[in-house]
């Protein structure tokens, strides 16, 4: 019974924008993790309430939005971020400056990206220094990102909408100036952004 049960829960849907992991502390059971904020969850009517919700609110709004932004103009256009990439075997190119041949599961850096992501957000507890999660993440970019931006701190400098990887633009566009984001998944890996301008 176990097994069949197992079988349809990963057979479920899962909409665009979350991800099912095999748990590894539960083994044979799933959760749902959502790609652009991080947001987790077991329970599949869950996320699938809170995915038809965040559609419905954003038809809502749509035009509201559409309007602020045309307002802002030019503002919206651009963003200027650094990310930290850690590639896995399934990456698009599985290798990098720092590795010719990369065989580590995406599970693996996903806890590695978690990893550094902590020690930059515990940066960010100096209050002495306003500049340090931004001094911390191009630290560890200089010496742990797969990306050849890595040699420049993981500065990717200012780009456009459609110059990126679909959810790495949305995640890049949602965050605020100065602010961190939770993993993000993409055909290269999985990266950290800390949103500059």
């Amino acid at each position: 019974m176990a097994d069949a049960a197992h079988v349809k829960k990963s057979e479920r849907k899962v909409p665009e924008g979350w991800n099912r992991v095999e748990s590894k502390s539960r083994p044979g059971e799933v959760y749902y993790v959502n790609k652009s904020t991080g947001e987790k969850t077991w329970k599949h009517s869950e996320m699938m309430s809170k995915a038809n919700g965040k559609r419905k609110h954003e038809g809502d709004h749509k035009s509201k939005h559409h309007k602020e932004k045309k307002a802002k103009g030019s503002e919206n256009d651009t963003v200027h971020v650094l990310h930290l990439l850690v590639k896995h075997a399934e990456s698009r190119r599985p290798s990098s400056w720092r590795q010719e041949t990369i065989t580590r599961s995406k599970e693996v850096a996903l806890q590695r990206l978690l990893g550094l992501r902590d020690q930059i957000v515990l940066a960010g507890m100096n209050k002495e220094n306003e500049h340090a999660i931004r001094d911390k993440f191009e630290e560890l970019a200089k010496v742990e990102s797969d990306c050849s931006s890595a040699k420049r701190g993981g500065d990717l400098g200012p780009f456009g909408k459609g110059k990126m990887q679909q959810s790495f633009e949305k995640a890049a566009f949602a965050l605020a100036v100065n602010e961190l984001s939770e993993p993000v998944e993409t055909e290269s890996g999985v990266h950290i952004i800390f949103r500059l301008k």
